[in-house]
Order: structure tokens, then sequence, then C-alpha cells
């Protein structure tokens, strides 16, 4: 009968393993989960009723199919075969046909099962487990004994920089990067590891059987260093880095929850501190809470229109009058204080809160500009800031003259500026945003100039008007020659390609006056004025006593 089962099968295709009792049959299922069982229900030790309902208990056996051939055909022999866990079963005599039959039905049912399974539990862009999956091994693998000593450790890990490829360079390179990615960390760990993505990209690791922290960090060293090195897609490289955050069992946690919350912290922690890696430690949580309080309140001051707009002015060196502003958002929080941009805007853009709050200081900004230009007050160009993440958005230049329209500010008055860096960052894909920016009839700056490595000649290729120098490279009267050299050139250099030049940050008489020598067009800082609301603004800076005296004092 053996014999003739195997030849039965062979011949379908299949390849047949063959054991002699249900004890060897749960045996072989420990160490390989087959595609079908065929099980005789009366063998010697141990019948096919007792193997079948054992072998069901074992973990990746409890949906494979189980056939029984029995030559017992009552009702009762075949209940019992199903509550034991059989699929099927099929009487002696065996009609072979029917066999070959019902093995290639259930094993299609088996595939497509297994297909279902596949796609309800992984992901489909890199094939692996997915949050579902995840969740349910984690919970399983909490739940199991281990030996003194022994820990699990949970790794959290986002791509930093991915986000900034996927929108430049599109989603096909981001699809490629992923893929590349999930490999590259897949290598770095054991086979009995997990490595599941979450979404976008986000992926957790799960360690079983550590001993030590150290062969976590030893893991976590490795992800980081082949992360960092380049992808090369279309003949173009990009790099990326890695942020993780990390959380052990049952130290930190022993249920799914608190460890998936603590690895999270941990991970904000790292990206914070600019990538690599940290541990959870306690205290975290109000440093995230605080966060997440900070949000929900940055959301409120935005819909209650709280933020505060003050305005810097520009004075032409020339002339010795105010020509232009720089809009400056302020936020006056009810407990914090003053909360400084370099707080907020990062969680701004992080999360997404940048777009409603950039539409609001340029709305705010160019219908203060208008209202003071009917009043008759001399017309001053009002300077905004542009983010990342709003040159990035294809509606950007739509949204600027739908808001030049909505506040009846004149094109020529408003000026964009975007930081050294973001230029540099997005350069293949910046060029025509900003072209059509031009073409509105706004004046475009470069902000932070000096703080990007970039050269005065590759900034000929975009389409600006203004470069705005640098705090820092402002010299002091303790100014190295080296650092009085580099704004000589840079102010040069900016004249022969007819660029609008902006001192930043000027703080002293003597700082001023160097300016003027050098040439320079117009200086903005504490010297001239700290930033204003607009009331004060209005009184200090605009009404003529105030334009006519034209000096630096007169505005401080």
């Amino acid at each position: 009968m053996r014999f003739a089962l195997r030849s039965v099968a062979e011949s379908a295709g299949y390849h047949v393993e063959e054991v002699a009792n249900g004890a060897q049959a749960i045996a072989f299922c420990e160490r390989q989960i087959p595609d079908l069982i065929l099980i005789d229900a009366l063998m010697p030790r141990m019948d096919g009723f007792v193997a079948c309902k054992k072998i069901r208990r074992l973990s990746g056996c409890r949906t494979i199919p189980v056939m029984m051939v029995t030559a017992l055909d009552d009702e009762q022999s075949i209940e019992k075969a199903f509550k034991a866990g059989a699929t099927d079963y099929i009487p002696k005599p065996v009609h072979f046909g029917l066999l070959r039959q019902r093995i290639t039905r259930l094993l299609q049912a088996r595939h497509a099962e297994q297909r279902m399974h596949q796609l309800a539990y992984h992901d489909s862009l890199t094939e692996l487990p997915n949050r579902t999956y995840f969740m349910e091994y984690l919970a399983s693998v909490l739940q199991k004994e281990r030996g003194e000593g022994e820990m699990v450790a949970l790794l959290f890990l986002d791509l930093d920089r991915f986000k900034l490829i996927n929108d430049t360079l599109g989603h096909d390179i981001g699809d490629q990067l992923l893929r590349a990615a999930s490999g590259r960390i897949t290598g770095c760990v054991r086979s009995r590891d997990l490595v599941a993505r979450l979404g976008g990209d986000e992926f957790t690791i799960v360690l079983e059987g550590i001993h030590s922290t150290d062969e976590i960090a030893r893991i976590a060293d490795k992800i980081c260093a082949v992360l960092s090195e380049p992808f090369v897609f279309s003949n173009r490289e990009m790099y990326i880095s890695a942020s993780i955050g990390i959380a052990t069992s049952p130290a930190n946690g022993t249920d799914v929850p608190t460890l998936v919350k603590r690895a999270d912290m941990a991970m904000f922690h790292a990206k914070e501190d600019g990538g690599n890696y940290h541990f959870y430690c306690a205290g975290m949580g109000s440093v995230v809470t605080k966060r997440l309080e900070l949000e929900g309140d940055l959301r409120r001051a935005l819909e209650k229109r709280e933020l505060q707009i003050h305005y810097q002015p520009q004075l032409d060196l020339n002339t010795g009058r105010f020509v232009a502003m720089e809009a400056l958002v302020r936020w006056p929080h009810a407990k914090h204080g003053m909360i400084p941009p370099v707080e907020f805007i990062p969680l701004a853009e992080e999360t997404g809160l940048i777009v409603p709050l950039g539409d609001y200081v340029l709305r705010s900004a160019c219908a203060q500009a208008h209202q003071w230009l009917k009043q008759g007050y001399p017309a001053l160009r009002v300077a905004v800031n542009l983010s990342a993440i709003q040159l990035e958005r294809d509606e950007l230049t739509a949204r600027v003259a739908g808001i030049l329209d909505e506040t009846g500010l004149p094109a020529e008055m408003l000026e964009l500026e975007i930081t050294e860096n973001i230029i540099m960052k997005h350069a293949d894909g910046v060029i025509s945003v900003l072209q059509g920016l031009r073409e509105l009839g706004v004046s475009l700056a470069i902000d932070d100039f000096g703080t990007g490595y970039s050269s005065l000649s590759y900034l000929r290729h975009f389409p600006i008007n203004v470069l705005k120098i640098d705090r820092s490279f402002v010299p002091d009267t303790t100014a190295h020659p080296s650092d009085v050299a580099v704004i000589t050139s840079i102010i040069s250099l900016a004249q022969k390609l007819r660029l609008i030049v902006v001192a930043e940050g000027v703080e002293t008489r003597e700082q001023q006056e160097f300016l003027i020598s050098q040439g320079c067009d117009l200086v903005q800082g504490n010297y001239i004025s700290k930033p204003l609301l607009a009331t004060e603004f209005e009184r200090r800076i605009l009404r003529p006593g105030d334009i006519e005296d034209g000096s630096a004092q007169a505005a401080s």
C-alpha cells in the first residue's frame, strides 16, 4: 500500500518522504513542514488519529492538508478523523485515480490559501512581513518561556532622507530604494530573527535569544553602516541613513503595546540626535509627551491664528533708507512662553503643519504689506521664507499667485527666500519651480548663503536676484583676515552676477561700516532693528520721521 501511494504521488510530480509510524511523522514535521500529509488511520505504536491531533499542535502545521487513509468507513470513524484535524479522508481499498485528484485539489486549495496569507501578512513591495504579521509574531515571542538572562530585543528603524529622495526623484526610485534597503537590513540579522516593514520607510526587527546589549549594539551598528553606503539607481548615487530605537524585554516591557511604544520613543530620540541608534531609557516618555503636546498646541495655534508675525527691516546702505523687511513667525505659548522657531519649525516640517503654517505667514505678510501700501507708507518689499516641503509641492506657484491676488499685493513687492542648503539638495527639481515663481514677478533670494558649500558660479543657473549672506560670515572687530577675505570675495562675485547682496546678523556699527566699505547693498540685524510686531514696526520704521532719518540707530 505504501509503495502504491508513493507511486501515485510521484507520478503526479510530487516529491515524497516516507515514515513508518505516527511518532516518526511527528518528528519529521518538527524538522520540516510538508505541503501535504497522507496518513494511515491504523498504524502500530501510535494510530493516525493521535498522530494527526499532535501534528496539528505543532507550529506551522495547523493548516497543512492532512488526508486520512482508512479502512474504517463508518460514520463514527469519519467523524473521529475530522475531529483529530484531518482535512479529508479516502477509504480503502484506495481508488488511485480519485486519490490523485484529491491530492491535486487539496494542494491547489493550500497554495491559494498560502497566497492569501502572503497578501494579508506580507508587504507586496519588499515581500517582508507586514505590520499585522509583526504584531502577531511579537505577541507570540513575548509569551514564550526564556532561559535565565535571555531577552528579546525590538528595533524600530526609520530611513532618514528617504522622503526627500522619494519626493524629488519619484516613487519608482523610492520603491527601488526600499527594496534594496530591506535586503541590506535582512542581511545584517540572523535567519531566526524577524525583519518586517511597518509601512513607508519604517521597519522593525525582532531579535530572540539575546544575552547582552552588546549583541544588539553590534547588529544596530552593522545596519547603520550598510545603510550609509551609497545606493546606485539609474547611474545616480544616493545616500540615506538610519535612526534606530531599541527596547528590550523584560527590562522595558513584557507586552506588545509597551515594548512598541518604547522602541518608538527611542527611535524618536535617535532621529533628534541626527541618526544612529538609541536604547530606550526612563525619562524618554516625558520628552515625547511634550513633543506630542506641542504638536497639538501648534495645530490649535494655527486654527486660532495665535502665531505672531514680526517684521525686521533691511536698510539700503547707499541711500540710508529702509527698502525691505523680512516676515518672521513667532509663537507666544501660554505655558512655555515664546517658543523659538528653531523648536517649532522642525516640528511643523515633521508633522506636515509647515504647509498651513507657510500659507499663514505668506498670506499674513502679503496682507500687511498691502495694507501699509494703501495707507501711503513707502513701498517696502516683504521677504517670506519657503521650506523644502513647500518647494516640493506642485501647486506652489499657483498658491503664491492666488495669495497675491487675494491680498492685492503687487508681485514685485514680494520676495521669497530659500536657504542655500535646500537649493543644493533639490537642485535637479527646483529650477523649473523657481522659474515659475520668477515669471509671476516675485523676487527670489538665496538665504543663509555660505552654509551649503555651493559656489556663486553654480548659483548663476538659478533664477535668483537676491543673495543673503549668513550671519556667521559677517566679521566682527576680532575677525581673522581670512574671514574678511571671504565676505569681500562673496560681495564682489555677487555683484558681478548682478545680485542684490544682503548681509544678515549685523550687530554693531563697526560691522555696518565695514559692509559699506565693501559695497554691500543691504543690511539686516539687531543693530538696525530687532524684529517688531506690525504696530511697533509701523510706529518706529514706517512713519515719515523715521524713514527720512534713515539711520540704523533711529530704528534700533
